[in-house]
């Protein structure tokens, strides 16, 4: 009987290791096996998948075989790894242990989405709506319905989200996106605003924000904008009028054709500040932190005039015949390849990096019509 008992221990440690060895071998070839992908390709994780039916629908859709064998390798092997949501790349040659490492890393594919400095919010949401990784879920809203989907209900949005390139994953909200650059702002402002320079003459931080987008729209040139900053902040502290350009075309809407005439600068909008003293009642583009700072800490000096050269920079007066003397060398004998701003600087796409760029609008005055300039 014991001799009996010994053989069949005997017999059983046999099955039992070759059982486990077979698993093994079973578990080892699955996790070597190669992705059956030809070309790079992108995986979808969707929200709530689970390993377990990723295995089953790669195998259901050719990609891998033996997705019992990874779902046992999975469940005793990364207990509490999380399996992020989001696109990962597949390419040729790769294997599901390789592919394991991506999830337990969690290195998804990002996409990138850039907001350009001296945009208007009517572009931030175009931009938004083109990107085809941005899950859509503001379409047919007014501008006020999306700030109370933001949170802010009664907020202004221009000029509240923060121009820069924000990296995301596939199926991001167009809201999350936008709560990320208006928090970005708010962060960026405070920081400014706590850093000012004494004696500015604003109120509050929108105060501020609404003299940073004049500063943006007026010049791209980095070492011009305390400059440019300086000259307002002296008209205010006078009680002169901002005449800013800029201003105007705002008010304009999208009645602006690329010119400004003298019945466009007496028309009485909100933010024509050739008629209305002061700052305009709200920012009219989105600023960089360069333009924030300029209008928190203004370059001290005495011009109160600024022209374009026409090569994106300007000439600074202090006195009006100086002024005007500039106007008539640098505005009524413009140069053939005039332009208000420096030229664009190319930006480079590639497949995960989708970055807008913003549509040219001249700021070219009508000369029969208007010789002043700001």
């Amino acid at each position: 009987m014991r001799r009996k008992f010994l053989v069949l221990l005997e017999i059983s440690l046999i099955l039992g290791g070759l059982l486990l060895g077979y698993s093994a071998w079973k578990l080892n070839s699955a996790l070597q096996q190669p992705l059956h992908v030809t070309q790079e390709q992108l995986l979808d994780v969707p929200t709530g998948a689970t390993p377990n039916r990723m295995f089953y629908r790669m195998q259901t859709d050719g990609l891998l075989k033996d997705a019992f064998w990874l779902r046992v390798y999975w469940r005793f092997n990364m207990v509490g790894v999380p399996l992020h949501t989001g696109e990962y790349r597949l390419s040729p040659g790769m294997s599901v242990r390789e592919l394991f490492e991506l999830w337990r890393r969690g290195e998804v594919v990002q996409y990138n989405l850039t907001l350009v400095e001296g945009w208007n919010f009517r572009q931030v949401r175009a931009a938004l709506a083109k990107h085809e990784k941005i899950e859509q879920t503001l379409n047919g809203l007014s501008d006020s319905e999306v700030m109370e989907k933001l949170g802010h209900a009664g907020v202004f949005p221009e000029g509240r989200f923060f121009p820069d390139t924000y990296r995301f994953v596939r199926g991001m909200t167009d809201v999350e996106f936008l709560q990320q650059a208006y928090a970005r702002l708010e962060e960026v402002l405070a920081q400014e605003w706590n850093a000012r320079a004494p004696e500015t003459p604003y109120r509050d931080p929108y105060q501020a924000l609404i003299m940073a987008s004049l500063v943006e729209k007026e010049t791209g040139v980095p070492q011009e904008r305390a400059q440019i900053a300086g000259v307002f902040v002296r008209r205010m502290q006078i009680g002169m009028l901002l005449q800013t350009d800029p201003t105007v075309i705002y008010g304009m809407g999208e009645r602006y054709n690329g010119k400004i005439t003298r019945a466009d600068l007496r028309e009485p909008t909100p933010y024509n500040t050739y008629v209305n003293a002061g700052l305009p009642p709200t920012p009219i583009a989105m600023v960089g932190r360069e333009a924030i700072h300029a209008a928190l800490n203004p370059l001290p000096g005495s011009s109160l005039y600024f022209v374009a050269r026409g090569d994106g920079s300007h000439v600074f007066s202090d006195d009006l015949d100086a002024h005007n003397s500039a106007v008539r060398e640098y505005q009524l004998k413009r140069r053939a390849d005039y332009r208000s701003s420096p030229a664009p600087q190319a930006q480079q796409s590639t497949p995960d990096d989708m970055v807008v760029e913003p549509s040219e609008s001249s700021t070219a005055v009508d000369e029969s019509s208007r010789t002043d300039q700001n």
